[in-house]
């Protein structure tokens, strides 16, 4: 669901999706969240993981695979920014 929100043609993007993304997360983008979530949770002892280990690695994983747009720059908004507004 996090992913798809990052693609602006997709029915789940928001509007600062569409306003400021031009090229969305990937499927592997949704395999390394979930890779890296296991992993955010094995080292805090954790069996399973859930949505706080989503979040915990979904800036250092989506920061590189989206590219914002002109408009983003112009308006001071950074990719973490625009990835916490997703969370």
């Amino acid at each position: 669901n996090l992913v798809a929100k990052t693609r602006a043609k997709s029915e789940r993007s928001t509007d600062l999706t569409k306003k400021y993304i031009t090229w969305g997360a990937g499927p592997r983008a949704s395999q390394y969240l979930v890779l890296g979530a296991k992993c955010h949770a094995a080292l805090r002892g954790k069996f399973s993981p859930d949505i706080e280990d989503v979040k915990a690695v979904a800036i250092p994983i989506l920061r590189h695979r989206l590219v914002k747009n002109y408009k983003a720059e112009a308006d001071g908004y950074s990719m973490e920014r625009i990835i916490e507004s997703l969370l």
